[in-house]
């Protein structure tokens, strides 16, 4: 996918979204009007055209895309380095199924670029490990996952 722009997730990037994965997600800053950037692991493609993530409740990400909707993920997969850009949209800020307050944004993609440098590629992904409890983190993201799923739906 070097040097194109695609409105929807290729094969390799839904697949790579299928998965527990670190991501950074950009916001508008709702007081500064700055870029804002997030971590999130809780992410996942629905579609070719759509992505959920969860967050907590708490989380400025809410606030921001109440008051700008616009979003950028930067995702590392295909040995590439991604921009998905897109529009956000609050389906629940308090997701049934599970015990912290989490909200639940939906993504429509708009474009995704090839970002990677030229001349290189990705060789290793960045890998992250939950640092509390190992069964209560499994737990949490079996009920997290399953708010993706399933949205407002309840």
């Amino acid at each position: 996918m070097a040097n194109r722009i695609e409105t929807y997730l290729i094969p390799p990037l839904f697949e790579a979204l299928q998965e527990d994965r670190l991501v950074t997600i950009a916001t508008i800053d709702k007081e500064s009007g700055n870029p804002a950037i997030h971590a999130i692991s809780w992410i996942r493609a629905l579609d070719e055209h759509t992505l959920r993530i969860a967050v907590h409740s708490r989380s400025s990400m809410v606030e921001n895309i109440k008051q700008n909707p616009a979003m950028a993920i930067h995702l590392l997969a295909n040995e590439s380095a991604y921009a998905i850009s897109g529009t956000g949209k609050i389906i629940t800020e308090k997701a049934a199924g599970v015990p912290v307050q989490t909200a639940i944004i939906e993504i429509c993609i708009t474009e995704i670029r090839d970002v990677m440098f030229y001349g290189s590629k990705i060789i290793l992904e960045p890998k992250h490990e939950k640092t509390y409890d190992e069964q209560a983190a499994q737990k949490l993201d079996r009920q997290v996952l399953e708010a993706l799923r399933k949205g407002a739906e309840e």
